[in-house]
This record gives C-alpha cells, structure tokens and sequence, in this order.
C-alpha cells in the first residue's frame, strides 16, 4: 500500500506542500517517501509526484518508479491474480514493465482490465506526455482530485486535508467508473483540463451513458471530461448481476425476532438442498482470504522471526458472521506458530441521566421482552466497555479457540472515551473522512480509526496488558451484506417489492460501494500504515454471487438471523461455526456504541458538524 500524489501545473507558480498532506501520506507509507518532478521541454506543464510506500510484497521498491523510457509510475496497489507476480516480485516494478510496453490505449487498458486486487495509480506516458489515472472497479483504493484555478493546477491523492468549508477548490472521490487519462500538451496549449474518459463496462451491456452521468457529477471545478472518441473500455472483472425473480412464491414473511437455535440452522441447512452453493462459495471465499493473508513481505527482517507475540494478519472483529468467517478462514491459510489479532473497538457508555419521577413511573410499566441472544444472567457487573459488539466478540472469540485451541488468538479489546474521540476526530479522522461528511461517515470513520489503530488491552493468565498490534494487513467485512442482503433496507424494499425490489437495491449497493464506503475506510485504516484488505470484494467471490440469483443468496421471508445472508449462514455451519452464525446484522456504529455518545436525534445522512475543522 501507497500513498500517491500528483499534483499537474499549467502555470510556473510555485508549489508548496500543504503540510498536513504530506503528513497524511506518509503515514500510510511509513518505509519510504520520494518525490520526482517532471517539466515538459518548453516548460509549458510540470507534474509533480510523490509517493510513500507500505512496503507489502517482494522487494523493497521506491515510489515514484521511473523506468528507462521515462515513463512514471505511483501505484497503490495489490496483484492478487490475471498477472503472474513471482514471490521475490514487487507488484510496482511488475506493472512498471507492463504499462512501459505499451503503446496504444487498448494495451493499457488490457494491462488495467488484466488485474485482480485493488489498485488506485497515476502513471506518466513519456511517448505522447499522457497522464494516466484511475481506480480499480470496485474502487477499494481511494484516490481524490481538486483543481486551483489560481495555479491552473490538478491535484490527486490517496488523501487530503479539510482546510476551510469555504474553500474555493474542493476536495472530491474520483469515481470509480474508469480510468482517465489527460493530453498534456494540449492541456498546456489550451491553458484547461480535458479528461478523457475510459469506462468499466460489462461484455455486451452499454453502461457508458450512466458513467457519464456519475463522472461528471464528480469532475472538478474547472475541468471538462469528455468520453474517449475510439469507443474503448477497460472489462469488468466481474460478471454482470442475476437479476432473475421466482416466477411465483408462495412462502408467507415470519416474525422478524423469531429465534433460531443453532440446531434449527442444522435442520434448516438438510432442508434447504444447497450443498453445491455453500461448497462453492466456501472455495472461492477461503481463496480470496489465502490470497490477502499470504501476500506479505518476502524476506523483511521482521517477519522472517515471527514469536508469538508478532501477528501480521488482523481482522476488524465483532463476533459477527462476517467477521467470524474471516478469522475462520484466516486460521486455515495463516502458519500455525503465527497469532491472529482479533480488533474489537468499544466506545465507554455513557451514565444514564436519572430519570424524572414520571419516567420512572412508565418505565416500571414497560415490558421488556428478553432475547435469549443478549439475556445477561446471574448478578455479572458489566464493564462500561460491554457495548453489544464486545459481548458478541467475546463470544466469537470462545468459538474460535474451540475450533483451534493451538492458535494464539489476540482479543484486542479497544476501548475510547468520550474525550479521546472529540479529541482524535479533530486531531486527525475529520481529515481522513474527508470529503465524505455525514453523520454516519462520522461514525463509522471514527470506529474504524481506532480499530484500526489497534491499541488497547489484551487478557492473559487472568489479567489485563496494554497492547498495540503489529499487523500490517487488516481484514474487514464490508461487502458481505451488500451482496447477500444484510441490511434491514433489503427486507424494506423485498417486504414493498418482493424479489424485483430486493434485486434492484443489491445492484444499486455494489455500484455505489466506491463512494459511500470503501475510499473513506481505505482513507482511514491506512492512516495507520496498515493496510484493508477485503476478501468479500475479491473478484472471484463477487462473480460467483453475482451469477446467483437472489433466492439462492438470502431468503427474507425467514426471520432475522437467518433469511438475510442466508448462504453465508450456511457456509459458516460449513466451517464450524455455532451461535456467531445466526446474529442478526448490527451495524457498527451501533455495535460499537459510538453512535450513543453524540447528539441522538440525528439522521445518518444527515451532515455532521463534529467534522467541521
């Protein structure tokens, strides 16, 4: 992982370096940092690039990469498949040699379309003075743009920094609909920024008009884009959505709080005729997992000694199916002598303000139904840190060692107060969340900074230790549920629309993960010079879902707990898993508590102030 700059000026204005930028971006690559400088002969255009590297795989390989043709390349980046990558390789010298052979756009978009991993790069074509940059299909990289009319002058960048809410160029994501590539010459001549667009598209299906329409929505200030005249594409990694319905269904919706025990799961599982699914999808999800915990360092000091005080792997936890799958998973492809940090993050509950005489009159009166999920029994005096997702987590945590007592698993328990969050989310997460600025960016940009973080308190031999975690890979489970149904507006669209609605709001979720999700969190972790990585999102688990149709991948006339993410149920009966797989979906911030400790009428969508500098 990088972090990547390129700044293209029109005009010989001084540059200087905004210093909380460059802050930023070295913390997401703390192994190396350089910068490189090109002007054009006339001296009509110069870019400036600069590169900070998280040193992931292979050798050691600096950033910016310039080759003997002149040609550079910042790339942040993994080849997790389509191109052969040798162990001693690194994927920055092996794109370096593939983009530096070809000579026509079609070739660099073979190279671009060939890649399976996440990728975000700025590339400098020498022959031509073409400037080349974009995001991978999912856009699990995030990559930024703004243009100063002042200087005439383009910036891109892993991340930024929130200055002024009044500021006259602003920070936008660069959509993840294609990649773009600049005419330097003829920006110079024309004193202008022209893009030309180059979009993701499915074998056969136009999607260029919408392309067009979210590509232009995002430009900047200042720049045109226009679609590239020879009609060409980069081709989607993926396969295009099964957007087939049942041509009838009698099955009637059951209560929503129903409860399953894990021996109705079993029973369910007899009688649901899936073997082939889940066996499918556990072989393509236990190799999107192997490929992201295996991908590390060749030959680097620190990991050729592992003790099991070192883990390289560390998984976003909440004792949730997802996560649960994954440190599952990560146990069977992580050497056994090597620990798994487990990240589960707590915000401090806040004391209950007393209550009025009156309120305590109809709270005697209200009946509160206990699930026998979260029942608490006996007279346990919790924690104020026993927020639902540390209860859950715990409990994954003894399903895990019950299915590999030898591994040694580090239950890293993360606690924040009130105080460390306002001060953090000033310090340093409303920059990393930016330009995303609502509510709920807020919160979950917050809790996964410091799960991210990955200091706290681990428990051995009966007592507590401070403890920060050595991973430089974070696994996390965003994608499960906006492939397989996980969230409650999937049972809203199918309760109003049936299965057309539920099919037409799973579209809608993968094509806008890039932009609500997936640039913010990979703005955030990597603060922390780790790197996400996301199994769910691997191109191979992404196909098989979408060449699915939808009732082979949840069925929400059954209750929550089971019906959304139904497959993925059935695959973690498949691993071994017990009660983690039929939790309901709880989503993180509400998990994690977060949300309890601000303003409580407030929307997700709606936009936050406590991320104004």
């Amino acid at each position: 992982m990088c972090g990547i700059f390129c700044l293209v000026s029109l005009s010989s204005a001084h540059f200087e370096w905004d210093k909380m930028v460059y802050e930023h971006l070295r913390s997401r690559g703390p192994n190396s940092s350089q910068d490189l400088t090109v002007i054009s002969a006339d001296s009509s255009f110069r870019c400036l690039f600069s590169a900070h590297v998280l040193h992931m795989r292979g050798l050691l390989t600096p950033q910016p990469f310039e080759d003997a043709f002149g040609n550079i390349l910042v790339w942040n980046g993994e080849i997790f498949g389509g191109l052969p990558v040798m162990p001693e390789e690194n994927d920055t010298a092996v794109m370096s040699k593939r983009l530096s052979a070809c000579s026509e756009p079609s070739e660099i978009l073979t190279v671009l379309s060939a890649v399976r991993g996440p990728w975000a790069f700025v590339y400098y074509q020498k022959a031509g003075d073409y400037l080349w940059f974009g995001r991978d299909f999912f856009g699990r990289r995030s990559l930024l743009w703004k243009f100063d009319p002042d200087i005439g002058a383009l910036t891109l960048t892993s991340v930024a920094a929130q200055i002024s809410t009044y500021d006259s160029a602003h920070w936008k994501e660069i959509p993840a609909a294609g990649v773009y590539r600049i005419d330097l010459k003829a920006a110079a001549e024309a004193v202008s920024m022209s893009l030309e667009i180059f979009p993701w598209t499915h074998a056969g299906i136009n999607v260029i008009p919408h392309c067009c329409e979210v590509i232009f929505e995002s430009l900047p200030c200042g720049c045109s884009g226009v679609m590239n005249k020879s009609g060409l594409a980069l081709a989607s990694p993926v396969c295009p959505l099964n957007m087939s319905i049942p041509k009838s269904s009698d099955k009637t919706e059951i209560h929503q709080d129903s409860y399953l025990s894990i021996s109705d799961l079993e029973e369910l599982l007899m009688s649901k005729q899936k073997t082939d699914e889940v066996s499918h999808l556990f072989r393509v999800l236990s190799e999107a997992v192997r490929r992201r915990v295996q991908s590390l360092p060749f030959k680097e000091p620190e990991y050729t000694h592992l003790t099991n005080k070192n883990a390289s792997i560390g998984v976003l936890f909440s004792g949730g199916i997802d996560s649960m799958i994954l440190a599952a998973l990560a146990d069977q492809h992580v050497p056994a002598h090597q620990p798994i940090d487990l990240l589960n993050v707590a915000f401090k509950i806040l004391e209950p303000k007393q209550m009025t005489g009156s309120a305590k009159k109809t709270q005697k009166h209200k009946k509160t139904p206990t699930n026998p999920k979260t029942a608490k029994t006996g007279s346990q005096t919790l924690s104020p840190f026993d927020v639902p997702d540390r209860l859950t987590g715990k409990a994954g945590l003894k399903e895990l060692r019950d299915l590999n007592p030898e591994r040694q698993w580090n239950f890293v328990e993360i606690n924040v107060t009130q105080g460390e969050l306002q001060e953090m989310r000033q310090e340093r997460i409303c920059h990393l969340v930016h330009p995303l600025d609502t509510v709920l960016d807020d919160s979950i940009g917050c809790a996964m900074w410091f799960a991210a973080r990955g200091t706290g308190v681990i428990t051995k031999d009966g007592s507590q230790r401070p403890f920060t975690s050595s991973a430089k890979v974070i696994l996390t489970g965003i994608g499960a549920d906006e492939q397989l149904a996980g969230y409650s507006r999937h049972r809203v669209q199918y309760k109003m629309f049936g299965h057309e609605g539920l099919v037409q709001e799973l579209a809608t979720e993968l094509g806008r993960i890039s932009s609500r999700n997936l640039g913010r969190d990979d703005r955030v972790i990597g603060d922390h010079g780790r790197e996400a990585r996301f199994p769910y999102l691997d191109e191979d688990v992404v196909s098989y879902l979408n060449s699915l149709p939808v009732w082979k991948k949840a069925d929400l006339s059954l209750p929550r707990g089971v019906g959304e993410k139904l497959l993925l149920r059935l695959t973690a009966k498949q691993l071994g898993l017990g009660q983690s797989a039929v939790l309901p979906k709880r989503a993180m911030q509400f998990g994690s508590r977060i949300a309890k400790m601000e303003a409580g009428h407030e929307r997700g969508s709606d936009k936050c102030t406590r991320l104004l500098p």
